[in-house]
């Protein structure tokens, strides 16, 4: 590490020259190798991305049909009520 901030502080410029060098020779072999495990984890995001999408929107569904369900019972019930109330007072 001490050597990265000699470089980073001008303490010895010719381990900067060094690194410069170093980095231009080895990026061209690690790029293409970095290419396939950056596409990688891209489709990976894309599937995790599909898979949540399509997750949301059952829990959507569900909680629709469950709202549903919910309102049919409250109407059946103010219906029943309603009916009980005109009947009690027919009587």
């Amino acid at each position: 590490m001490a050597i990265l901030e000699d470089a980073f502080k001008g303490g010895n410029i010719v381990t900067g020259i060094g690194l410069v060098i170093g980095v231009a020779v080895i990026a061209p072999v690690i790029i293409p190798m970095l290419r396939p495990i950056a596409k990688s984890l891209i489709k990976a995001g894309v599937i995790a991305y599909e898979q949540g999408r399509v997750a949301v929107a059952e829990l959507s569904e569900q909680a629709t049909d469950v709202m549903a369900e919910a309102r049919s019972e409250l109407a059946e019930a103010g219906h029943a009520t309603a009916e009980g109330a005109t009947e009690g007072t027919a009587h």
